[in-house]
């Protein structure tokens, strides 16, 4: 079985492949393709890859090619984690939006607008040619604004497009960690958007303990979440929401934060891995111990500002792992075997959310068999939350009829609806600022 990796010279590919080295069970993918714009990237990665793959009977052999149709001719499955514009490109999000006072996190508010502008029509070309070229294949979409994303190119793919995230699932792990319970056999009762939805209810042999942990506030002060967002505002919510909403409840604080930080996200890791990368070109390097040190580093700041801001202290060490790629490999399996499972994914609504039309792509726990994630009925979101998801589709609908179009009329819209953005004058500096810093929004007349 091939496995195409679009951004395959990214910093976070050596996880997928580990992975699969570890997780014999998969033992289906006999050949990992590796495609990136970037020859060096493509190289280093390449490097740390053949070092994870010492040793080991079996591993699936890895090539790496600059060319995207190679790439995706015979595919089976697509995992596609690009970054258009790169962390330069992160970086100067962050910093126009925070000029103008208001957010620039990549997937939250100005800044995730700005990059799905700039990322929306590059994944709809790819998603075209996999429909051409590999039309039986899986897309499995990494790429942030996951959930936008994911909607562009479900416009050509259909189904067969399923986005990841493992922030609901790090979620659902911490809350059953601290009930007591084991998180693989929990059913996390879960539903929004990317980066933007609610734990109402965890299930632990067929009953709700979530109700229990928001009764006790010791115990809902313990984890990541209940140090972030605060005892009392949890149980004002009656429910856990994704560790992003802090950008919305302390949007104010977060600002600050960014804006007083020596560096934002985008440009720490901006800097971190070009040092990375250069490191790992020169010769006799250790290119995986390299990995190994910089990764560490980089799950350890991980949303850093925030917990300042709360003064929720450090991550805790369970939560330095990551997981989306055993979430991904976990997808992939079900469909490729027909094993089936349950995943909280970024899947077409259907019927799902009444509230929201059948393309919308929302994220919620999904039935996984040979024939792709199916999502499960949930019961209807309550009013704050209803409020947050219709405004943000709504903005994320519009990012999408920008890229269509090319209208920048459309494009300042999409920034002046979203709720994190407060003035139309600001949305059209906004705009103007990103057009300014990213040649991939010249298209946009």
């Amino acid at each position: 079985m091939k496995l195409t990796i679009l951004g395959g010279g990214g910093f976070r590919v050596p996880l997928v492949y580990g992975a699969l080295l570890t997780d014999r069970a998969e033992g289906r993918v006999t050949e990992v393709v590796l495609h990136d714009l970037d020859a060096g990237r493509l190289s280093a990665v390449a490097r740390v890859l053949a070092e994870q793959a010492a040793g080991v009977p079996g591993a699936p052999a890895v090539t790496a090619t600059t060319d995207l149709d190679e790439a995706l001719t015979g595919a089976d499955f697509v995992f596609s984690a690009i970054r258009v514009g790169g962390l330069e490109g992160r970086a100067n999000d962050e910093r126009v939006a925070l000029a103008e006072g208001v957010l620039g996190q990549e997937t939250v508010g100005a800044g995730g607008i700005a990059y799905g502008l700039r990322t929306v029509p590059v994944a709809v070309d790819i998603a075209r040619r996999v429909a051409g070229l590999a039309p039986d294949a899986w897309v499995i979409n990494f790429t942030n604004p996951a959930g936008l994303v994911t909607e562009a190119m479900s416009r050509h793919l259909g189904d067969r497009v399923i986005g990841i995230c493992d922030s609901p699932v790090g979620l659902g792990r911490r809350i059953a960690r601290v009930l007591g319970g084991n998180p693989k056999e929990a059913w996390i009762d879960y539903v929004g958007l990317n980066h933007l939805g609610w734990v109402r209810g965890l299930h632990i042999a067929g009953r709700d303990e979530l109700p229990r942990l928001l009764a006790d506030p010791d115990l809902l002060g313990s984890f990541e979440e209940g140090k972030l967002f605060g005892v009392d505002w949890l149980q004002s919510l009656g429910a856990i929401p994704n560790e992003y909403l802090h950008y919305y409840y302390f949007n104010r604080e977060a600002v600050r934060a960014y804006q007083q930080a020596e560096r934002t996200r985008g440009a720490f890791l901006r800097d971190q891995q070009a040092h990375f990368y250069e490191a790992v070109a020169e010769p006799g390097a250790k290119a995986l111990e390299t990995w190994d040190r910089t990764r560490a580093e980089r799950e350890a700041t991980y949303m850093s500002e925030n917990r300042e801001t709360a003064g929720a202290g450090e991550r805790d060490a369970d939560d330095l792992s990551g997981g989306y790629e055993k979430v991904a490999l976990a997808l992939m399996r079900a469909i490729a075997r027909d094993e089936r499972t349950t995943l909280i994914l970024n899947v077409r609504n259907r019927s799902t959310l009444s509230v929201l039309d059948g393309e919308a792509v929302i994220e919620v726990p999904c039935l996984v068999d040979a024939n792709g994630a199916h999502p499960v009925a949930v019961a209807p979101l309550p009013d704050h939350a209803t409020g947050l998801v219709c405004a943000v589709k709504a903005v994320e609908r519009e990012v999408l009829a920008a890229a269509e179009s090319g209208s920048r009329t459309t494009a300042v819209k999409a920034f002046a609806l979203h709720p994190l953005v407060d003035s139309v004058n600001v949305a059209r500096r906004l705009l103007e600022g990103y057009t300014e810093v990213h040649p991939g929004l010249a298209y946009l007349k």
